[in-house]
């Protein structure tokens, strides 16, 4: 056995010909404070190295765009003046190492990238992955993320609106925390984050710089986990809510003041990427300086002040007229300001240690000359994931499946998670959780904006091309249920390692069916993340594109909800369940089915109509509920709409119906004054009122018994 150290540039992530073409380009050898510069911007999670040339295949333009791709946000107009800011991120390799920390800490990063732009924060949602709640690790891992996600959101004030969970045991390694931030801010404070003005001052803000978090976007978000996990949590970076409060307000008001150029978060790969990404947007050098960076503890090297990714800091531009102003607004919020470099015209980036040059990199190298792969798809010969045990009989009644159902982990109400959070502070929420199949927020006009995030990696598993596509119809029938339009789109693909063909082909193909919904309905993709080497020495998570999705609706008292209202309501349907499947359904994995598919075609023309019907039923106050046929088919949204209304339903439903069949994206269920809901479109199956759910020659069965099923599924694993 060899007993020869690894290559330097090995134990740092790179490979063997990626330092090659350092090499040839640096006509030298690097630095130790280069190598580990390049090192980070040269991973997976800063590089996107195996997605970048996947994700050119998605629409990015749009009437309503004012920021898309490559700023630390996108933002959409919303009318009178107004944007709205959003995107959506992972951090899920840290909150499987350290799940509190991990999980708060993703939610302060996705905060920062929103206000980094100009925007307030006004609402997070947060999706999220575990394995099965069996498990006495995902039970933990759900514990502590969840805390962490409300620690961290409640005690900065801004309120979690919505979110989903899933629990399939392909996570067990690997669980998946996404969030998604949104803000709000006036045309005109918007900024962008490229660096600009030789001679014109680089001041960092916020907090003091520390060895935590230390080669996360390598250690962590670039790699497959396995064992001695526990070994990287100093990886994993430390947040203060309390500060970044500070932070916020601070930008905010030097912003308002005009008194930045530039500003930028500083995310994985700390002040490399941040200050490289900056320069390389504006063209520009930069000289930084980190004797002058104020540190937590001392005998930090330059190459660990460099990639340290310390919490709650962001990096400005500032003009050198306007420093001392700048420097008595932090002041004033008891924020750290510090100059540590200028701009320059040299088109380099030069690391001093006071009068040494720790490292002096053309910016090119760092943020453009890395290697983009090509991908080897080849779709698998036989099914990646093992079939789940059995926990439904195959000849169980539909009323016993309906309960099952209902009590299933994926199903089950999401009460005792989201009542950690607050989603009501900032006095903005219309529609709160399990009220609405989207989140609302009323606009000071009296408008409002939904706000949805869903993805099922289950039915992208059976069929990535068309189960991708389906996560983005479902986000947008999502806010058709509020009544709104939507105008723009964010995107998490959470993925396994793409240098193995079956996980190419399933983020190939994902890509793919994202790009063909997004055109199909004429929404843009404002911005994004990809997280890959999800992966395990047990295999590859589900593949799981998640979608953020937001929209507006012009009257903010008249944002749909999900429950029945009235007795005497006509219910509708809306849509088609002809294409109904039961690959990938929760049903089939209740039997034990094998994941496997493919999915139905997707009729574009009748989602289209389907998603206009409702948005306009709700929008023009003809219907009293609306609620999408998703997750347990209709047999299932017709129980959630009684069970969020307090009142029952007599169902009867044309014979060709699968009552468990699952069309994410492609049906509805309405309710309303009948005379309303007659018309093209809309099939009367039902009318409101009673204490139970009968649904004619299926299931008859007391609300009592759907509601205790519902809200105890949960219950005993948290």
């Amino acid at each position: 056995m060899s007993t020869t150290p690894p290559s330097r540039h090995r134990v740092l992530g790179l490979t063997d010909a990626e330092y090659e073409l350092i090499l040839e380009e640096l006509g030298r050898e690097p630095g130790d404070t280069e190598l580990a510069m390049l090192s980070l911007m040269w991973s997976e999670h800063c590089a996107y190295k195996h997605s970048k040339k996947l994700l050119r295949r998605l629409p990015t333009e749009g009437p309503h765009v004012l920021m898309g791709p490559g700023e630390n946000a996108g933002v959409v107009d919303v009318g009178h003046g107004l944007g709205i800011a959003f995107k959506v991120e992972s951090h899920n390799h840290p909150s499987a190492v350290e799940p509190f920390q991990g999980a708060a800490t993703g939610v302060g990063g996705i905060l920062r990238d929103v206000f980094a732009v100009g925007a307030r924060p006004i609402a997070i949602l947060d999706s999220l992955r575990f394995g099965e709640p069996s498990s006495e690790r995902s039970r933990y891992l759900l514990d502590r993320a969840v805390a962490g996600i409300g620690h961290y959101g409640n005690s900065i004030g801004v309120p979690t609106v919505g979110g989903e969970i899933y629990f399939e045991a392909s996570y067990e390694q690997n669980c998946l925390v996404n969030a998604m931030c949104l803000g709000l801010a006036p045309h005109e404070r918007l900024i962008r984050s490229a660096a600009a003005g030789p001679g014109n001052v680089l001041v960092l803000l916020g907090a003091l710089t520390g060895r935590d978090g230390i080669g996360g976007a390598s250690v962590l978000a670039s790699a497959e986990l396995g064992e001695g996990d526990a070994a990287k949590r100093p990886s994993v970076q430390i947040g203060d809510p309390f500060a970044e409060k500070k932070l916020l307000e601070c930008c905010l008001e030097l912003l308002d003041a005009e008194l930045l150029v530039s500003l930028q978060d500083l995310g994985a790969a700390g002040l490399t990427s941040s200050a490289s990404e900056m320069a390389s947007k504006g063209e520009v050098g930069l000289d930084v300086d980190v004797a002058k960076v104020p540190l937590r503890e001392a005998g930090m090297a330059p190459f660990e002040i460099m990639v340290s990714e310390s919490q709650e800091r962001m990096l400005c531009v500032v003009a050198p007229a306007r420093v001392d102003e700048v420097l008595a607004v932090c002041r004033h919020w008891e924020t750290l300001a510090t100059p540590i470099g200028v701009v320059t015209d040299s088109g380099r980036m030069r690391v001093l240690d006071g009068d040494t040059v720790a490292a002096d990199l053309p910016v090119g190298i760092l943020v453009d000359d890395c290697p983009l792969y090509d991908l080897a798809p080849a779709a698998p010969q036989a099914p990646l994931y093992p079939a789940p045990a059995a926990v439904l009989a195959a000849e169980a009644t539909p009323a016993e499946a309906l309960v099952a159902l209902l009590h299933s982990p994926n199903l089950a109400s999401r009460r005792p998670v989201f009542e950690q959070y607050d989603p009501v502070v900032q006095s903005r929420t219309v529609r709160r959780p399990e009220q609405s199949d989207a989140a609302v927020l009323a606009l000071p006009d009296g408008s409002a904006i939904a706000i949805s995030i869903d993805g099922n990696g289950r039915r992208v598993a059976c069929d990535p091309r068309r189960g991708a596509a389906e996560a983005v119809y479902e986000c947008a029938a999502n806010l058709a249920c509020a009544g709104a339009e939507p105008l723009g789109l964010t995107n998490c693909l959470n993925f396994g390692n793409p240098e193995k063909p079956h996980v190419a082909w399933q983020l190939t193909e994902s890509v793919e069916g994202i790009a063909e919904a997004c055109e199909a309905l004429g929404v843009p993709v404002v911005g994004g993340n990809v997280s890959l080497y999800n992966e395990a020495p047990a295999g590859p998570i589900f593949p799981t594109p998640v979608i953020g999705m937001v929209g507006r609706l012009p009257d903010a008292t008249r944002a749909g909800q999900l429950g029945f209202a009235a007795s005497g309501d006509a219910i509708g349907l809306v849509g088609t369940l002809a294409a109904g499947s039961a690959a990938g359904s929760e049903l089939a994995k209740l039997r034990g089915e094998t994941v496997a598919g493919p999915l139905p075609e997707i009729d574009v023309v009748t989602i289209r109509a389907a998603h206009d019907t409702v948005r306009r039923m709700v929008s023009t106050g003809l219907v009293h509920s609306a609620h999408d046929v998703a997750e347990g088919g209709l047999a299932v949204a017709l129980a959630e709409c009684c069970l969020a209304g307090r009142l029952g339903a007599r169902v009867w439903l044309p014979a060709e119906i699968e009552p468990f069949a699952e069309v994410p994206g492609r049906a509805f269920v309405v309710s309303g004054p009948e005379e309303d809901l007659v018309g093209p479109g809309v099939t009367i199956i039902g009318r409101v009122g009673g204490e139970r759910l009968d649904i004619e020659d299926l299931l008859d069965l007391a609300l009592s018994e759907l509601h205790e099923a519902r809200e105890r599924g949960l219950l005993g694993f948290l």
